[in-house]
C-alpha cells in the first residue's frame, strides 16, 4: 500500500487526502488545527463553488451539505457611477444591473463547517490525523518515509519552498485590499426575490463588492465581501480587530457607494463574533516542486502553486480542480515513482485548467478596456449575454471565445444580437 503524506487540511488538501483514501492510499493529513478548533475559530475566506467544482466533491461523496446550502441558481452584476452633479462624497447609482441565469447551480458552504467536517471523516475512515503545524525540517524527515508528499498549505514558512515564476506573475504586489463578513438578515435582492445569486458590484476606481449566499455554523447567511483598490477609499480595514466596526465600515461603504445594496442590509448582524476576516496578497504563480535540504522532493498543490486574487471567486473552484487532476494523476501513476517528471507533468495538468483562472482574474483587476465594458453593458439588454458571462464562472476557458479581444467581443456580440 503506498504511503502518502497531504500538509494542510483546506479544500484541497482535504478533497485529495480523502479520495486518496477511498482508493485504498495510506494517507496521513497533518493540519495546525484540530477540527473543533476549525469550527469555532475565524471565517477562512469567502468561497461560491460553482457546477463543476461541486461536481468533483460528489463524485467522491463529500456533498455532505448539498440539501443544507442555498442553491444559487444566477450570477449578477451591477457597475455604479457618481450620479450627475453629486458631490465627490456621495451620490452613486447603478448604470448598468443584470442577472444571468447558471446552467447548474452553486453553492458555498462556510470553510469552518466544511474542513471540520470533512477532517472527521477522514479520522473516522482510518486516515491518520496528525496535527501539528510542519516546518521544511519535518518535510525534510517525511519525504523519506513517504512514497510521495504533497504540499496544500497556502501560508508560512512551506511556501517559501516554491519559487515565483516570474513569467506567470505580472503582479508583485497586493491588488486589492479584502474586507469580508458573514451576516444574517440580509434582505433578498428585489430584481429576483424568487432565487438566490451571487451579486458582483464593480465601482470603477474604487474595488468591488460581493455578496453571496451561503451556510454557516448558525444556518443560512450571507457574506459581504469589499475588495478594494489598495491605498483608496475602501482600504480602511486594516488595523480594525472588533467585529463590530469591522461591520459598520463594511455598511458605512455600502452606503456611500452601493445604496441598491445596503437597502437590504440595514437590519444584518454578524453570525458570530469570528465573522469577519480582513487582509491582501500578491496573486502568484510558482513552481510547483520544493526542494528539501535533504535531497526529496514535495508537490505543491491549488493556491500554494496558483495563488489568484478571489475577484473572480475561482479560489475554492481551482482547488477542487486541481485536487481532482492531482487525484486521476496519482491513480494513473500506479506503483510508478513519483519522481520529478512526474510531479511536473501532474502541475502541467492541472496549469492547463488554471492558466485560464490567471488570465481572466488579472484582466478583471485591471481597468477594463473599452470592449469589456459593452459586453458588459449588452448583457442588461441581451439575456443570453449575460447568461454566458454568469457560466464563465464555472468554466473559465470560455473566455478566450469572447471576452479578451475587441474582434471577438464584437463578433459575438453581434451574433447575439442578430446586427
Amino acid at each position: 500500500m503506498r504511503k502518502i503524506l497531504v500538509v494542510g487540511a483546506g479544500q484541497s488538501g482535504l478533497q485529495l487526502a480523502l479520495g486518496l483514501q477511498s482508493h485504498g492510499y495510506e494517507v496521513t493529513l497533518m493540519s495546525n488545527r484540530t477540527a473543533d478548533e476549525i469550527r469555532s475559530g475565524r471565517v477562512m475566506s469567502t468561497q461560491c463553488m460553482f457546477h463543476t467544482a461541486l461536481q468533483h466533491e460528489r463524485d467522491l461523496q463529500l456533498n455532505f451539505w448539498e440539501s443544507q446550502a442555498p442553491r444559487i441558481e444566477g450570477l449578477g452584476v451591477s457597475v455604479a457611477a457618481p450620479e450627475s452633479g453629486a458631490a465627490p462624497s456621495g451620490g452613486w447609482g447603478r448604470v448598468i444591473d443584470w442577472v444571468g441565469r447558471l446552467g447548474g447551480y452553486a453553492q458555498s458552504v462556510d470553510q469552518r463547517v466544511k474542513m471540520a467536517g470533512w477532517m472527521e471523516t477522514f479520522a473516522q475512515r482510518g486516515g491518520q490525523l496528525v496535527i501539528h503545524g510542519a516546518a521544511v525540517s519535518d518535510l525534510d524527515y517525511f519525504s523519506r518515509t513517504y512514497d510521495l508528499v504533497l504540499v496544500s498549505a497556502g501560508k508560512g514558512e512551506l511556501v517559501s519552498m516554491f519559487g515565483r515564476d516570474a513569467s506567470r506573475s505580472p503582479y508583485s504586489e497586493p491588488q486589492r485590499a479584502l474586507a469580508v463578513a458573514y451576516v444574517h438578515g440580509l434582505g433578498p435582492r428585489p430584481e429576483h426575490p424568487d432565487y438566490d445569486a451571487v451579486r458582483c458590484n464593480l465601482v470603477p476606481g474604487v474595488g468591488e463588492l460581493f455578496v453571496m449566499p451561503t451556510l454557516t455554523n448558525s444556518g443560512r447567511a450571507d457574506i459581504l465581501f469589499w475588495e478594494g483598490i489598495p491605498g483608496g477609499p475602501l482600504d480602511v480595514f486594516k488595523g480594525v480587530k472588533d467585529p463590530s466596526e469591522h461591520l459598520s465600515l463594511t455598511l458605512a461603504l455600502m452606503e456611500r457607494f452601493t445604496p441598491w445594496e445596503y437597502a437590504r442590509a440595514t437590519k444584518v448582524e454578524l453570525t458570530d463574533a469570528n465573522g469577519t476576516l480582513s487582509g491582501r496578497y500578491a496573486p502568484t504563480v510558482r513552481n510547483p516542486i520544493g526542494r528539501l535540504p535533504g535531497g526529496g522532493l514535495v508537490l505543491g498543490v491549488a493556491d500554494v502553486v496558483v495563488a489568484n486574487d478571489p475577484i473572480t471567486g475561482q479560489g475554492s473552484n481551482s482547488a477542487s480542480k486541481c485536487a481532482a487532476v492531482y487525484l486521476a494523476s496519482i491513480l494513473e501513476q500506479g506503483d510508478k515513482e513519483f519522481d520529478e517528471a512526474w510531479m511536473q507533468a501532474t502541475f502541467d495538468r492541472y496549469w492547463d485548467v488554471a492558466r485560464h483562472v490567471t488570465k481572466w482574474t488579472n484582466a478583471m483587476l485591471g481597468v477594463p478596456p473599452e470592449h469589456v465594458l459593452n459586453l458588459i453593458g449588452a448583457a442588461g439588454a441581451l439575456p443570453p449575454v449575460a447568461d454566458r458571462f454568469a457560466n464563465g464562472f464555472n468554466d473559465p476557458a470560455d473566455f478566450e471565445n469572447f471576452f479578451y479581444e475587441p474582434e471577438k467581443t464584437e463578433a459575438y456580440l453581434a451574433s447575439v444580437s442578430g446586427a
